[in-house]
């Protein structure tokens, strides 16, 4: 089966743009309805054993997507055979198991399903992936540190809370880090900006995209720190920009002037959009490795344009944050 509503590679698309909202509307739908039947996040707590479970095709839909309506679900890809994953698949259990509820781990075994391995696109193993309210995000490949992991599930974690409300799963007799009962979550109240998001969606369904430019503005005039909006406006903005673009001529553009950074910038937009992460940072990286002046300064600019459009918490956009600072200084 096919895993729906996810984002496999970062693709930017006219639905990504609203995917956020889409998903945390979902999100909430799913828990109310869990609620009303006495089951999930607002119902029965489960065990600890439950912190950890097996994940094959069939089970894919139930088991991932609608738990990650709950709760963040990280997908260990794995194998028997493989030496590095007997050493990250202890690990991630042992962090399941302390973190208490905050994210689920779904292993997968990839000899035993190949299609979800291709659909998520896992070229080596171990590897490492999230769902979160639908949305698929890669973590990680190889055996990482501990240190390091721990610093991109609270990254994970935190991306649940804010952008989509997952306040994590009710363990039976568990306890949070310092050894405390974690309290329910209390219901958070509609936000004052509710009507303003919604507007900017119902804009980018009609195809208005200077109109879903104009209503995420409307909501960072008031609240700049508001994460929806600043991250809705990041990708309205890039859509508008590619919207007409033929991308035949703009690569081809690019491809024989690389000292026009005009050229790099258009196809960077497009790289992103296409789902080309790391080639649209890296082609602007290197942009900004070569010039001086004012074209360093806009290629620069368009880079940090883009890690919003990413999102600040997803891995490759500290990595890139990383390889712009070498250049800088």
């Amino acid at each position: 089966m096919q895993p729906r509503n996810m984002s496999m590679s970062g693709v930017v698309d006219l639905a990504a743009v609203k995917a956020a909202q889409e998903a945390k509307a979902k999100a909430e739908q799913a828990r109310a309805e869990a609620a009303r039947q006495g089951g999930g996040a607002a119902g029965a707590a489960i065990s600890p054993a439950s912190l950890v479970i097996d994940v094959d095709e069939a089970g894919f839909e139930h088991d991932v997507l609608q738990r990650s309506t709950e709760v963040p679900v990280v997908i260990d890809f794995w194998a028997e055979w493989c030496e590095p994953c007997k050493q990250l698949g202890p690990l991630l259990e042992r962090l399941a198991q302390e973190y208490n509820g905050r994210f689920l781990l779904a292993k997968i075994d990839v000899d035993a399903n190949q299609m979800l391995m291709q659909q998520f696109g896992v070229q080596g193993i171990p590897a490492v992936f999230a769902v979160v309210a639908g949305q698929a995000l890669p973590l990680f490949q190889g055996a990482a540190p501990e240190a390091q992991i721990r610093q991109t599930l609270d990254q994970l974690i935190q991306v649940g809370e804010e952008r989509f409300g997952l306040t994590g799963l009710v363990v039976d007799g568990g306890a949070d880090a310092q050894g405390e009962q974690a309290p329910a979550a209390p219901e958070v109240p509609a936000g004052p900006y509710d009507a303003l998001l919604e507007a900017a969606v119902q804009a980018l369904d009609a195809g208005d995209l200077a109109g879903a430019v104009q209503a995420y503005k409307n909501v960072l005039s008031d609240d700049p720190a508001n994460t929806e909006a600043k991250l809705g406006l990041a990708q309205a903005d890039l859509l508008q920009r590619v919207q007409g673009l033929d991308a035949q001529v703009v690569r081809k553009d690019a491809a024989e002037r690389p000292a026009d950074v005009r050229a790099q910038i258009a196809a960077a937009d497009l790289d992103l959009v296409g789902g080309h992460v790391e080639d649209a940072f890296g082609r602007l990286i290197d942009t900004v490795r070569r010039t001086v002046g004012d074209d360093r300064d806009a290629a620069r600019v368009r880079l940090l344009e883009l890690f919003e459009v990413v999102g600040g918490e997803d891995p490759r956009v500290t990595s890139a944050r990383t390889a712009l600072a070498r250049v800088l200084f």
